[in-house]
């Protein structure tokens, strides 16, 4: 039987090639996306995964709007950098036409709560922008904090930041909710830039989605350009773009993919190092360790499998889950 999944999203591009990987993957029964925000505001976050679904022809799989803004803050604002690396509209300024579908009227923390005392162990929720709807949700419900399995996108624990030396962008956009779902969370799986900035899609890979002559190939590659073409400037030494919400909806399909460090975590939300994701110190002998971070990538296996997933989706054959 297909396992469960929610995708907490803040799409973007590789959110967008997140969900794809998730509707071309048979192991995977998709029951609802939850918008968050980091790449765009969650209300433009939350209007691209209503167009993607409907683009890819899954328009059925319901779109639930989450926290506007950090814990500690009361607002949000897309960075620069973001704007410059997603695109204005947050797909590289690809033409997908509005959906007809609307959001759900019942909150993405609700609805994640919710499935989570529904399926339990059948579920594993996947997010790849800023923690704050996941937070928000153990907060509120000490079972979700005990049951909910999570595997995120975001944090560096071997290789530096992409914000600051220390800091990740996802875990950037709010460190309080990170902090408090690494301490919290009873079964939380960290994929990294260790081992996302090692996955990279270059223009020979999108040629083949174009190739499709599709309306879901199309977009996908003129997307998947837009992102490669600002990887050249920002990161001209990777050669690529990395595939960071991918490789953790791949992960979640299949843990063999990855090395797992078990560990205990924190973030850091004071100081210079504000951000940075690290052991935590004061659980360093705790024989029970609530994370695994992802410390090293079957690189060729990965990319074997994206580009047969996704390839589906860029066909016009999104799968229906087994």
């Amino acid at each position: 039987m297909a396992k469960k999944i929610i995708l907490d999203l803040d799409t973007g591009i590789d959110d967008a090639l997140a969900l794809a990987y998730a509707l071309g993957s048979e192991e995977l029964d998709l029951i609802g996306v939850t918008a968050t925000y980091g790449n765009v505001l969650v209300e433009d976050g939350a209007r691209n995964d209503l167009a993607l679904l409907e683009l890819f022809g899954r328009s059925d799989i319901p779109v639930f709007v989450g926290e506007s803004h950090a814990l500690s803050r009361d607002g949000f604002e897309v960075l620069e950098i973001s704007a410059f690396i997603h695109g204005k509209n947050g797909i590289g300024e690809a033409q997908i036409p509005d959906a007809q579908a609307n959001v759900q009227e019942q909150s993405a923390v609700d609805f994640l709560i919710e499935s989570v005392e529904r399926y339990g162990d059948e579920l594993v929720i996947v997010p790849t922008g800023a923690m704050t709807n996941i937070a928000t949700a153990m907060q509120r419900s000490p079972e979700f904090a005990e049951r909910a399995h999570i595997v995120f996108m975001g944090g560096a624990l071997t290789v530096p930041g992409n914000v600051s030396p220390w800091a990740e962008a996802n875990i950037n956009q709010d460190p309080e909710a990170a902090d408090y779902v690494v301490r919290h969370g009873k079964d939380v799986t960290m994929i990294g830039l260790d081992v996302t900035l090692q996955t990279l899609l270059t223009y020979e890979e999108t040629k083949q989605w174009r190739a499709f002559d599709t309306p879901a190939g199309t977009a996908l590659a003129d997307a998947t350009d837009f992102y490669i073409t600002a990887y050249d400037t920002v990161a001209p030494h990777l050669g690529g773009c990395g595939l960071h919400d991918p490789l953790a909806v791949a992960v979640a399909v299949d843990p063999s993919l990855v090395d797992l460090l078990p560990i205990n975590l924190k973030v850091d939300t004071e100081g210079p190092t504000r951000g940075r994701t690290i052991g935590d110190e004061t659980r360093l002998n705790d024989p029970q360790k609530t994370a695994n971070v992802a410390v090293g990538v079957q690189v060729e296996r990965f990319l074997e499998e994206l580009m047969k997933r996704i390839g589906r989706v860029a066909r016009g054959e999104a799968v229906a889950a087994r």
